[in-house]
């Protein structure tokens, strides 16, 4: 993913998670917000989820779910929080969970 569409500044994080816009389930909490710029994304794995590698691991899978689901022309940021429950199932079955809340969002979006 290229710099413009990553959010790494803490008070981009808090500005976004402020908003209290956001959809949840048991891997994956996002928080998002209408902008004027392009598609932007946020990381945020916990050290209770492991060492340096495990969460760096985390965030590449995170990042490439997001390159296959999330429409890079929509003007929005997006702010993942990855939760525990991820480590326990698939590759396939976090990416399912994340377009069902990225479906979610845009439901709530259209409205």
């Amino acid at each position: 993913m290229k710099k413009e569409y990553r959010i790494k500044k803490n008070e981009d994080f808090q500005t976004i998670i402020k908003k209290k816009k956001s959809v949840a389930n048991k891997q994956f909490v996002v928080y998002y917000h209408q902008t004027d710029n392009h598609l932007r994304v946020g990381i945020s794995v916990s050290k209770k989820l492991g060492n340096a590698v495990v969460r760096n691991k985390i965030k590449r899978q995170v990042r490439m779910m997001v390159q296959q689901v999330f429409d890079r022309n929509q003007k929005m940021d997006f702010i993942i929080i990855v939760r525990y429950d991820f480590l326990n199932h698939s590759y396939q079955d976090n990416l399912n969970s994340i377009v069902s809340l990225y479906n979610k969002i845009r439901r709530r979006m259209e409205k």
